[in-house]
């Protein structure tokens, strides 16, 4: 098949990653698949890395100029199937697809649990523009379906595929070694986008009362909070205490030096790098949204906590770094259900299953 995916977003982070990492997939299978997005996107930079071709188009903001040049491009590369991915490129792709005769079908990929708007232009993209939904996790599914009111046939869940045979434990002190971090202390670790609805900022709070035991944090990534997170941090007192490495190619040695992984989230899909670690053996504390809880159960295989608290973020983060035996249970089951739940060749079958469909294949 021709794949066309598109992405307006210029962040980096899962969602970002699972377009590459599928992209990859299927084009390993056999499929020719191409990316269009904005040149000053990341993932313009990060897709010849990952053996995806890659166009740039001036698709970053909902105007004339982005429509114009997608339809242009899909008029002189016909394809299959598009699969957009953030807002933006969606609208424009279903204007594009709704002006042009032939268009292909449209997939839409939903990576997170922000609510859609209930009015006639969100219904018209969604029930009529979009041949097929996908959602990350069967709770974003169900959130359209009940709070939207979408057709249950159209709105398919894929939870994001993961590498369980390169994402492994490995020798934390030899890690942390390798990364120039401090050793026999405590360290706690994040992997997102620095941005609002990831918690960072309830993180650091809570961070700043674990002052009983020598223990430091990894906010590792980038994105637009990076000067209000430094900013709290010298307000709290933390720079001898806070590891700032920002995005990294190779993500596993931070994982394998962690004691323990935090995603105090406030909306979400289902995150990457959560799956990541739980198959890096690590105790996690992260909160009931999107479809976190699919992956989760407290108690199992992580501990839950209520978004934006931060005395049970704290409470959470105490319990752990005092409980060995309790980070050893809870790694031990997190690797055991990140192993069944969250191979990446169920993600490859189940979406080139929807594009065949989608394409009437």
């Amino acid at each position: 098949m021709k794949i066309l995916h598109t992405e307006a977003s210029c962040g980096w982070g899962g969602q970002e990653i699972r377009l590459l990492e599928e992209a990859r997939g299927l084009i390993g299978r056999g499929h020719e698949v191409s990316l269009v997005c904005p040149e000053t996107a990341q993932i313009f930079e990060e897709a010849p890395r990952y053996g995806v071709p890659v166009q740039a188009l001036p698709i970053g903001r909902k105007n004339l100029k982005g429509l114009f040049a997608l339809r242009k491009w899909l008029k002189t590369h016909p394809v299959d199937v598009i699969n957009s991915h953030s807002s933006t490129d969606s609208w424009l792709a279903a204007l594009a697809c709704a002006s042009i005769r032939h268009a292909p079908p449209l997939v839409r990929t939903r990576h997170i649990s922000a609510p859609i708007p209930d009015n006639a232009s969100s219904r018209w993209l969604y029930q009529s523009a979009t041949s097929l939904i996908v959602t990350t996790g069967e709770a974003l599914r169900q959130q359209l379906i009940n709070d939207n009111g979408f057709d249950p046939a159209r709105i398919v869940s894929v939870t994001t595929g993961m590498d369980g045979n390169r994402f492994v434990p490995g020798d934390k002190e030899s890690a942390k070694h390798k990364l120039g971090l401090p050793h026999g202390r405590f360290l706690y670790g994040i992997v997102a986008t620095l941005r609002f609805q990831k918690g960072h900022a309830e993180l650091l709070r809570a961070f700043a009362e674990q002052k009983d035991m020598p223990c430091d944090l990894a906010i590792v990534g980038d994105g637009p909070q990076l000067e209000n997170i430094n900013k709290l941090i010298a307000e709290l007192g933390l720079e001898e205490r806070i590891f700032l490495p920002g995005n990294q190619h190779d993500i596993l040695p931070w994982y394998q030096a962690f004691d323990a992984f935090v995603l105090p989230t406030h909306a979400e899909g289902m995150p990457q790098s959560l799956m990541q670690a739980m198959l890096c053996a690590l105790p996690v504390i992260t909160t009931p949204v999107g479809s976190i809880p699919f992956a989760v159960e407290h108690e199992l295989s992580g501990l839950l906590i209520s978004p934006k608290s931060i005395h049970e973020l704290s409470t959470a983060m105490r319990r752990i770094r005092l409980d060995p035996d309790l980070c050893r249970r809870l790694g031990n089951s997190a690797r055991e259900i990140a192993l069944a739940r969250f191979g990446i060749d169920h993600m490859l079958d189940a979406m080139e299953n929807l594009f065949k469909k989608s394409a009437g294949q």
